[in-house]
């Protein structure tokens, strides 16, 4: 009767103890998911402020802008422009010239996609 007495005694011991060690595992873990719900929160509103800067700086008049100060660049005029001519091949419907046979695009003649 008494080793009976102290197997169960010794098993209300080491449940007593698995039971403080999963409290103590239930709230560490709790606290990691706290903290990582705090970082989720804070990583979105960067993402969220990251969007607004970036289409700030996106705006055409700023690009225009920058186009024209850093790049030196200019609106195309009659003037300035310089068009290429480019042979269209027989057979192809003027295909080359579209750019359509450079780029492996289907010939929409044959019917195929």
């Amino acid at each position: 009767m008494i080793r009976l007495n102290l197997a169960l005694l010794l098993a209300v011991l080491v449940s007593a103890f698995y039971l403080v060690h999963l409290q103590y595992e239930s709230r560490r873990l709790y606290t990691e998911l706290d903290k990582a719900k705090r970082v989720s929160q804070r990583l979105e509103a960067d993402h969220d402020q990251l969007f607004v800067q970036k289409r700030a700086q996106a705006t055409p008049s700023r690009v225009q802008r920058l186009a024209v100060s850093q790049l030196q660049m200019r609106p195309a005029n009659p003037a300035i422009t310089q068009y290429v001519k480019l042979p269209a091949l027989q057979g192809n419907e003027g295909q080359v010239a579209q750019g359509r046979l450079q780029h492996g695009a289907p010939d929409p003649a044959e019917g195929r996609p």
